[in-house]
């Protein structure tokens, strides 16, 4: 009897499908045999802004609590107020005048106002030429001109034109005083018609400015160690500083007064000796100190 063998067949398995990373990332694992990694970079994000949040309030915290102590140490106390003290200074410098200062000029009036300009320049011009022969240079010379219609007013007529007064005039800074009485002298020649007083001042007031002012600190100085000395306390600094001046100025205008309005005649007697006098210049100064025990 023939043997029959039976041969058993095993149906084939279907392949496992494994679930691909990022299907389900519940609880950080996808079943996948990896770690998830999903969201992460999110929850990095969140921690590391929350970090430096809690850095800045630790920072805050500290920094209050710092000045709330520093505070702490002034309560009952009175506020801290400045001491200072203020004194004033003065000072005065006292100079020759060298130079003199006059001013010469001449007025005239015609309907013409060409006519009028042209015999006032003739006038000056002559006063002019001998200034200059006098060895007075042109940037001590100052013109002044002015040119201005004139009216006589009556009941009838109203108001009629008279002419144009033409007025010219320089000023005149005199160096060499030994020349005053030549230039005055020119108006007379001349007949100029318009001559100022004469006047006396100095050509650079700067160095005896310096002076007085120095000499107004020194006097602050001292009166501020004295003042310390005597209250007991010491000179710290400077808080502020103030300044003002004055000058003396003297004018000596008798002899040209005489004259005025009414010009000079040739033969008018001029003064034998003209003196320029002296300058004072005064500086007051206030300075404030801050002092301290």
């Amino acid at each position: 009897m023939p043997i029959m063998s039976t041969v058993k067949r095993t149906p084939p398995v279907a392949p496992e499908t494994k679930p691909s990373c990022g299907s389900d990332c519940k609880g950080g694992s996808c079943g996948c045999g990896a770690k998830c990694h999903c969201g992460t970079f999110g929850k990095k994000l969140i921690f590391t802004l929350f970090g430096l949040l809690l850095v800045y309030c630790i920072f805050f915290l500290g920094t209050l609590i710092s000045n709330n102590m520093k505070k702490g140490q002034y309560i009952g106390m009175a506020d801290k107020t400045e001491r200072m003290i203020t004194v004033s200074g003065y000072g005065k410098s006292t100079a020759q005048n060298d130079i003199a200062v006059t001013t010469i000029g001449y007025s005239n009036t015609d309907k013409n106002v060409a006519v009028a300009q042209a015999k006032n320049k003739e006038v000056m011009d002559k006063v002019t030429a001998d200034l200059t022969k006098l060895g007075i240079e042109d940037k001590d010379l100052q013109t002044n001109y002015s040119i201005y219609p004139e009216y006589d007013y009556t009941q009838d007529r109203g108001q009629e034109l008279k002419g144009y007064k033409v007025t010219h005039s320089v000023t005149v800074k005199i160096r060499d005083l030994s020349k005053i009485n030549d230039v005055l002298g020119l108006a007379g020649t001349y007949g100029a018609n318009e001559v100022s007083g004469l006047s006396f001042t100095i050509d650079d007031e700067t160095t005896l400015k310096d002076i007085a002012r120095q000499r107004a600190i020194d006097d602050a100085k001292a009166k501020a160690g004295y003042l310390a000395q005597s209250l007991g306390v010491k000179i710290v600094s400077v808080v502020s500083y103030n300044e003002y001046e004055s000058s003396n100025n003297v004018y000596y205008s008798k002899y040209l007064n005489m004259a005025e309005g009414g010009g000079l005649s040739a033969d008018s007697a001029s003064p034998s000796t003209v003196s320029g006098g002296t300058q004072d210049m005064v500086m007051n100064v206030s300075v404030t100190y801050e002092i301290t025990q």
